[in-house]
């Protein structure tokens, strides 16, 4: 079963429907028990549907795309830590 640690960490990527099968059902497992992670699980998905919501309409600013990115590329070790 997932910890606390381990659920926070892959909150966005389950949030994504991207983990496997078993990692799935371990968070899920997790947030049934753990209020504070239920919580945290809660607040993201809400913070998802805000942004959804405000930034239907917009459209990027020229060139934010291709900063975002680059802050993806800048620094990026390998190990998945930044810096």
């Amino acid at each position: 079963m997932a910890d606390c640690a381990e659920t926070i960490r892959e909150l966005e990527t389950f949030l994504d429907s991207q983990l496997a099968p078993e990692m799935r059902a371990s968070i899920e497992a997790h947030l049934g028990g753990c209020n504070d992670c239920l919580q945290a699980f809660d607040f993201h998905a809400e913070l998802r549907i805000v942004i959804r919501e405000k930034c239907r309409n917009d459209e990027l600013p020229p060139g934010l795309l291709s900063r975002i990115e680059l802050c993806f590329d800048e620094d990026f070790d390998g190990d998945g830590d930044i810096g």
